[in-house]
């Protein structure tokens, strides 16, 4: 059995500025629907990632962590379009984001970046891309992408041409 599914991506980082760019090239390809669930632990990257999906992706304010607010609307100039930042740790349990609305926010007018994921698992959509950050030493870090759905798979092999400039045949 293989290690990793071929429509997976596994790549190192080697810092968080790295982090951050790759997080860049994925902003550049999202577009509205587009639900990015950023999954890892407490200083691995996520919130490196997701300042780098925002400004790729055009955001007029820098993304920082929504921790304290939950959610976070950024607006691009271009078409102000939206990208809702939602930032799940505080949050008790699932029955709590119910609560919130949550769900509502994946209506397919924004794309939306979500970190601490797992926390909200079953009010997820089911097609999405998941990216598992992993801290392996000091600076370096692992990224799995993981893609659900034939939007996610695409999206992803977009992401992998730009970034390591392979396709899969």
């Amino acid at each position: 059995m293989p290690i990793l599914r071929q429509d997976e991506l596994d790549l190192i980082s080697h810092s968080a500025e790295q982090t951050r760019r790759l997080g860049v090239r994925l902003g550049t390809l999202l577009q509205p629907g587009d639900v990015i669930c950023l999954s890892g632990e407490m200083g691995a990257g996520k919130t490196a990632f997701a300042v780098g999906v925002g400004a790729g992706w055009g955001a007029d304010t820098v993304l920082n962590s929504p921790t304290f607010s939950l959610v976070h609307e950024h607006r691009r100039q271009r078409d102000q379009n939206r990208l809702l930042h939602i930032d799940c740790y505080r949050l008790s349990d699932e029955d709590e984001a119910e609560t919130l609305g949550l769900d509502d926010l994946f209506d397919g007018t924004a794309a939306v970046l979500i970190e601490w994921p797992e926390r909200i698992a079953s009010l997820l959509p089911k097609e999405r891309l998941w990216v598992d950050l992993r801290i392996f030493e000091a600076t370096r870090r692992n990224l799995l992408f993981i893609p659900s759905g034939a939007r996610y798979e695409t999206l992803l092999e977009s992401f992998r041409g730009d970034t390591v400039g392979v396709k899969r045949p």
